[in-house]
């Protein structure tokens, strides 16, 4: 089983943007966004590609996909 991770919160600092804010232009709750940000919700693909225009970043570069397999301290 394998994980989504983001840099949203990142992201969202250095553009000092709020959680709300980013809600707003993606039209979901801020809930929402905080299950996202905290890894414990992954989005749709119309989600996630929506995030990263708002940020104007590629897909790959907002979220990462990673197996359980190679996460690091695995064999």
């Amino acid at each position: 089983m394998g994980n989504i991770r983001n840099r949203i919160r990142d992201l969202r600092a250095a553009r000092d943007m709020t959680q709300q804010q980013l809600a707003d232009r993606i039209e979901l709750t801020r809930q929402t966004v905080i299950a996202i940000e905290g890894d414990k919700y992954s989005p749709s693909l119309e989600t996630a590609f929506r995030i990263a225009a708002v940020f104007g970043l590629p897909l790959e570069q907002v979220f990462q996909y990673q197996d359980a397999a190679t996460k690091p301290g695995k064999q």
